[in-house]
């Protein structure tokens, strides 16, 4: 079977700024014929690349299975932007699941930037990275909801955040459209496909062997050893890791069912004058404000503004970006109203019902993690950590999130959809209102 028909078409990535403007792409080759490896990580997007990449350093023969380029999905297309937490936030996660877990989560928060931060020193990885995100409230709801974030995350020693006034709001951000925010001084922003393509060279440099346009059909877990097989080839292993997310498909039944694709929405501008730059963004943060369905934007190294924001959940594109985002960006930057729009793009995210990530084993020897709801930069590198340092014989952080119960949608795959319109609704509803 050849690659045309392929989900990914010619594995092309997105119209997108980012492919754009990556550092140069080294095409890998496709899985042909058989092959055997200790390791066989499904998926070269942040998860399988942060597992995969902590395993060969720990000198274990591993492969990644790609079914289109290395980062073609999610994190070859999100916002960029190193944001803490998980989306569901401590205080559900106490009520739900107890204060040990609660403890626990608030224990790596911060992790995955910590990570990444890491990563791009070692290994020198060209991804323009930059310090510190914003989070903007439109309230005085929104101003008591950060507040009371920040004094629970503090209650678990975590300090990095603190807040800030209208008028201070102006010294990150150049507009009146807020009532103020939150400063994260742990946060960031950075290119999101090349510190993709970046850990992948990395991944490469300790050993590892990646294959391209080699869509999985088939993972055979019934065996002494699973068996990865793809369109031309297969690969015989000792553990598989399953880390195609939003993009996995039905090739796991088992799977399926558990998360829900949502797109989202980005456009850059065309590059902006330095001057009206600095006005936008004074210190060249990220923004992104909290309301259910949000917008976030941030500049990039060349100084187009990045705005993106919106949700369609089953994973469909709009049929016009810009007029999707258009208006919001207007709303917090009048003076952009006439500014060209070079590209737009969306992607899709795997949502989970409770918002919670889902880390797991589905037998002995087939590992799988997705479901970040959003905040996948960073918990995609630390859930990437945590499979690894199973799979090399430490459970205790693994056993932890696999022992956390996940809920299904209501109404199963078919009522999924309409079920979280719904809730969207309402609580677009609240944040208009301030309630």
């Amino acid at each position: 079977m050849t690659a045309l028909g392929h989900y990914a078409g010619d594995g092309s990535h997105t119209g997108s700024y980012y492919a754009a403007s990556a550092n140069v792409v080294q095409l890998r080759p496709q899985l042909t014929r058989d092959h055997s490896f200790d390791i066989c990580v499904v998926g070269a997007g942040y998860t399988g690349l942060s597992t995969a990449l902590h395993l060969a350093e720990k000198g274990f023969k591993v492969a990644i299975v790609e079914g289109a380029r290395i980062g073609w999905g999610a994190s070859g297309r999100n916002g960029g932007q190193i944001v803490n937490g998980l989306n569901a936030s401590l205080q559900t996660i106490k009520r739900r699941y107890g204060q040990d877990t609660a403890n626990f989560v608030a224990g790596l928060v911060t992790e995955g930037g910590d990570i990444i931060r890491d990563r791009v020193a070692s290994y020198d990885i060209k991804c323009d990275l930059k310090a510190t995100n914003l989070f903007t409230a439109y309230t005085s709801a929104h101003m008591r909801e950060l507040e009371e974030r920040l004094e629970l995350w503090r209650g678990y020693g975590i300090t990095t955040q603190e807040m800030v006034d209208k008028d201070r709001t102006r010294d990150f951000v150049g507009s009146d459209a807020y009532a103020g925010g939150m400063i994260d001084h742990a946060g960031g922003h950075l290119h999101p496909l090349n510190l993709a393509l970046g850990e992948a060279a990395a991944f490469e440099q300790n050993g590892g062997t990646i294959f391209e346009m080699s869509k999985v059909v088939h993972v055979d877990q019934d065996g002494p050893q699973p068996v990865v097989q793809t369109e031309n080839g297969r690969i015989t292993c000792n553990k598989v890791v399953l880390c195609g997310n939003a993009y996995l498909g039905h090739v796991v039944p088992a799977l399926t069912s558990r998360v829900m694709p949502v797109s989202t929405q980005i456009m850059a501008t065309e590059p902006l004058d330095a001057d009206l730059a600095q006005r936008l963004l004074p210190t060249d943060t990220c923004v992104e404000d909290i309301r259910y369905i949000l917008d976030y934007f941030r500049l990039s190294a060349d100084n187009r503004l990045l705005f993106g924001g919106g949700t369609v959940y089953g994973g469909a594109d709009p049929k016009d970006i810009v007029a999707k985002l258009r208006k919001n960006m207007n709303r917090v930057f009048p003076e952009l109203r006439r500014t060209r729009i070079d590209y737009a793009w969306s992607g899709n995210f795997a949502l989970s019902f409770s918002r919670v990530p889902q880390m797991g084993r589905l037998n002995e020897n087939t590992y799988f993690a997705h479901g970040y709801s959003g905040h996948g930069v960073t918990g995609s590198h630390t859930f990437g950590r945590i499979l690894s340092e199973a799979i090399a014989g430490d459970m205790s952080r693994f056993d932890v999130f696999s022992n956390v119960p996940w809920i299904p949608f209501p109404g199963g795959r078919l009522f999924r959809v309409p079920y979280s319109v719904i809730g969207s609704w309402y609580y677009a509803f609240k944040d208009r209102f301030g309630i």
